[in-house]
């Protein structure tokens, strides 16, 4: 891979930042907590004008067709700013539909994506609480000419607000996907507080649910391998995502440690600052390199995308924890503080540590492959 941008993803990447800075400012987010929906439509409908939502899909549906290096460019951003939206559950469930949708699932539903019409998300959890495809014990019995779905989904994100939901359930045949309506009969959304008050959960209970045939995704009872895709590249997203708060933290450290002074000299000056400032530098390009390897591997199919996508998402786990933490620590009391934003982009990182896979989930799967 060639570890430098070309010119029109650096532009990407400028823009989404300029973009960002002007748009989802600190006190933009720290308004949104009150808000009901807990996202900003206007923005929303901004980032499909700029052709964010249709970024990895199809040009004949209304997308740019680029990939996951240009999506995890966005969400590094997006981790920047603490973005409050449901970006990456939409790419992931629009990147199902365009791969495996029937030719009127995908004229429903990606045009809508693209257009910012339409937001998705998918449930991806059981009552388990494990990302291991084979916890998944939601079943789908068939009715008529559908089917009818039971089950537990805990911490959805965003499914008060989304129009589409991708819900993995158990069939006669398999691990079988649905694309299923939120607001159906049967399903019942309760709203969980969480430590990113900037991600909006909901624990789902699903209680006979009745979706008609169209509703599978995909081969009855072949839902498995496309799953698994998308939690790698949930895994590869979420890392981005870890990457741009760690790196915003660094940045917030490394000024702050400029400018507040003791003993009549920038407390930068000091030797133990100044280590523990490079040792976040030295996790936060780790991270990148990690982050970025990942997500051109899944880009070209390469051999080794599936260790990667673990090798990303366990690494930058643990290293995102570490810088933000290690930023509130330089900043000393201030750090701590419910009107300072370092906060913010912490409890991003903390949050996004356990979606799609914490770090021992993935390195039992590096383990696994790399025995195998």
């Amino acid at each position: 891979m060639h570890f430098a941008f070309t010119s029109d993803q650096q532009l990407l990447k400028n823009s989404a930042r300029a973009f960002l800075d002007e748009h989802c400012k600190a006190a933009t987010v720290r308004m949104l907590w009150n808000d009901p929906r807990g996202e900003s439509e206007a923005m929303w409908k901004e980032m499909a004008q700029l052709g964010w939502l249709g970024l990895a899909l199809p040009e004949t549906h209304g997308g740019s067709d680029l990939g996951m290096v240009e999506c995890a460019l966005l969400l590094e951003e997006m981790g920047r700013a603490s973005y409050p939206g449901p970006y990456l559950p939409t790419v992931l469930v629009a990147t199902a539909i365009d791969r495996a949708g029937t030719d009127a699932q995908k004229q429903r539903w990606l045009p809508a994506v693209c257009a910012g019409r339409a937001r998705a998300t998918a449930a991806f959890l059981d009552g388990e609480l494990s990302w291991a495809p084979d916890a998944i014990v939601t079943r789908a019995e068939k009715s008529g000419r559908g089917w009818t779905l039971s089950g537990a989904k805990p911490f959805v994100a965003w499914a008060h607000i989304a129009d589409v939901m991708l819900v993995p359930a158990r069939t006669a045949e398999g691990l079988t996907l649905f694309l299923v309506d939120p607001r159906a009969g049967g399903i019942k959304q309760t709203p969980v507080t969480g430590m990113d008050l900037a991600t909006r959960w909901v624990n789902l209970t699903l209680d006979d649910v009745a979706v008609s045939g169209d509703a599978v995704l995909g081969a009855e009872g072949l839902g498995q391998p496309l799953l698994e895709a998308l939690l790698r590249m949930g895994a590869v997203g979420a890392s981005a995502e870890m990457l741009g708060a760690a790196r915003r933290c660094l940045d917030m450290a490394v000024e702050y440690a400029k400018v507040r002074e003791q003993f009549g000299q920038p407390i930068g000056s000091f030797q133990a600052v100044r280590h523990k400032c490079a040792e976040m530098l030295l996790e936060v390009e780790n991270s990148h390199a990690a982050v970025y390897y990942a997500a051109w591997a899944l880009a070209a199919d390469a051999e080794d995308a599936e260790l990667a996508a673990s090798v990303a998402k366990a690494y930058v786990g643990d290293a995102s924890r570490k810088v933000c933490g290690e930023a509130i620590q330089v900043h000393g009391g201030i750090g701590f503080t419910w009107e300072y934003d370092l906060h913010l982009y912490f409890k991003r990182a903390k949050a996004l540590e356990v979606q799609y896979g914490d770090a021992d989930y993935h390195r039992e799967l590096i383990t696994q492959k790399v025995t195998v």
